[in-house]
């Protein structure tokens, strides 16, 4: 009886920290997707692509803020 209860002890714990893990990795993941996918996002990617200038990526990076 006493070995049964500690291996589901065990089993509870690897689950809370493989729930802990997959946690901080959609966060991150979904922190990541809105950076990129956002209205700052699409602005660096129109001036890396050299739609804008830096002078307009400045200008509409400010009303963003």
């Amino acid at each position: 009886v006493n070995g049964l209860g500690m291996a589901f002890g065990m089993t509870l714990m690897i689950l809370f920290w493989v729930l802990v893990i997959w946690a901080s990795v959609m966060l991150f993941n979904y922190i990541r997707y809105k950076s990129e996918h956002g209205p700052l996002g699409l602005l660096r990617r129109k001036y890396a692509s050299g739609q804008i200038t830096k002078k307009q990526f400045e200008q509409m990076k400010k009303k963003l803020n």
